[in-house]
């Protein structure tokens, strides 16, 4: 839509091939239904939260960086404000209210929509783009060619992996899909034994080898399968390509104390109450779920009074607090993940304008790039200003 629109006012004639039966059906599940457009960050700020080739994103981030988006919102009659975190909302919190913007746009500026229209393959001349065919046999041409087809996490909303097809027959280097911003899954009995069980404040870290990959304090929950919340699903973004058995997570419990700290703070609710068994006593520590379940992790006997306890244990104790280690058995599935990591090789598309260096007259935009980044606006927002570039583009003629 975002491509559409700055194509039409660039002066090109634009016409919008829809797959769906309506435009922006992505948009109308972003941010639960409210749709987090973007992230209130300058655009170095912004980059630092792209993992996979934030430095493709420098032109695209300085034609429509974030604050440029939010007036254009605001211009098309979609206000809209800041949240926690920089996240930015429409602000009647109804992301339908953003599509309707964008819709309104379109056909204020005279864009010529067509809605289930599936495209069956891109049609080319040489080395030229020059239309696309429908499934029906219908065919469009044109002097430029943007698609904008999508991962494919969330196939209901139109996103297949069409793409996927298209580029790689001219030529390009296509990366496999694979889930990103996704729960993780745990093989562990202890930890589906938790289930339900939300924790605030904690440190997750996500290692390989030596390497730190990952590390950040937030909120995380234990589910049927594994592993979930805004931790998890960050975490998931650098394990993405990763096999499982390679990599390592764990949680610090209390992240606000150290470990000399957390012991002298075991010890001392031991000297006070050392005749309370053990899992009792560290129900002063953690959520009770969590304390009944600690000592056994520990390879401790948690119906144990507290003074019985050994420094040994003790110690082990205050190591699991500051390093708990969940074992991982995988991401879970492309269809469960926010968004898909892989996609078109960003060595094939000139950053400065998101045209093809393999077929001229051929862009591409949005999350069919390979370039994904962590939650909090700013995976939308690299869809709306590639788009947004490759529109412009397109229309110039660049």
């Amino acid at each position: 839509m975002l491509a559409a629109i700055a194509a039409r006012r660039e002066g090109a004639n634009v016409t919008l091939l829809e797959r769906n039966e309506k435009l922006g059906k992505k948009v109308y599940i972003t941010g639960k239904g409210r749709c987090n457009v973007t992230n209130a960050c300058d655009p170095d700020a912004f980059q630092r939260n792209v993992v996979k080739n934030p430095r493709f994103l420098f032109s695209a981030l300085s034609v429509l960086p974030p604050k440029a988006l939010m007036d254009l919102l605001e211009e098309m009659g979609c206000p809209v404000m800041v949240e926690r975190g920089d996240r930015v909302f429409p602000r009647s919190e109804r992301a339908s209210d953003v599509t309707r913007a964008f819709e309104n746009e379109l056909r204020r500026l005279g864009v010529r929509v067509i809605y289930n229209a599936r495209v069956k393959n891109l049609l080319t001349q040489g080395e030229r783009c020059i239309g696309a065919e429908l499934m029906g046999g219908r065919s469009f041409m044109a002097d430029a060619v943007i698609v904008c087809t999508g991962g494919q996490s969330y196939v209901s909303t139109g996103s297949s992996g069409d793409g996927w097809k298209w580029l790689e027959e001219l030529g390009h280097t296509l990366y496999p899909p694979r889930p990103s911003l996704v729960g993780l899954m745990s093989g562990a009995d202890w930890v589906k034994e938790l289930q339900g069980l939300a924790l605030k404040n904690v440190r997750l870290t996500l290692t390989r080898g030596k390497k730190k990959l990952y590390s950040d304090i937030g909120e995380m929950l234990f589910t049927h399968f594994g592993v979930s919340g805004p931790l998890v699903l960050s975490a998931s973004a650098y394990a993405a390509e990763l096999v499982p058995s390679e990599v390592t997570i764990s949680l610090d419990l209390k992240p606000g104390l150290s470990s000399e700290q957390l012991d002298r703070r075991l010890q001392r609710d031991i000297d006070e109450s050392g005749k309370k068994m053990l899992r009792t006593l560290l129900c002063g520590l953690y959520p009770s779920r969590l304390a009944e379940l600690m000592p056994a992790l520990c390879g401790v006997d948690g119906n144990k009074t507290a003074n019985d306890l050994t420094r040994e244990e003790r110690l082990r104790l205050v190591e699991n607090g500051k390093g708990l280690v969940i074992p991982l058995a995988g991401l879970c599935s492309l269809n469960e993940a926010i968004v898909t990591r892989g996609g078109v090789s960003v060595k094939d598309i000139n950053p400065a304008t998101m045209e093809s260096k393999r077929i001229s007259g051929l862009y591409v935009a949005g999350e069919f790039l390979d370039v994904d980044a962590l939650t909090g606006g700013f995976n939308l927002h690299i869809a709306f200003c590639t788009g947004y570039l490759a529109g412009s583009s397109a229309a110039k003629g660049n």
